[in-house]
């Protein structure tokens, strides 16, 4: 959780719609499935903040704001 990432380009986050993120994790980049933590939608490219993880491979994001 806190982990940086980014929504892929084909894996825009929509209401209903599990999304993917790479996620700077581990020394590393990793994909996983993602929905919005608020169940909005999260376009292609946004840079995302992760709330929670859930096993084995979902995490819930909220966008990163242009103030931090």
């Amino acid at each position: 959780m806190g982990c940086l990432g980014r929504v892929t380009s084909t894996g825009g986050i929509t209401p209903g719609r599990t999304g993917e993120v790479m996620v700077a994790i581990r020394g590393g980049v990793e994909s996983f499935l993602a929905r919005d933590v608020n169940g909005g939608a999260i376009e292609p490219y946004t840079e995302v903040v992760v709330v929670e993880y859930q096993p084995p491979r979902l995490v819930l994001v909220t966008p990163l704001s242009q103030e931090t």
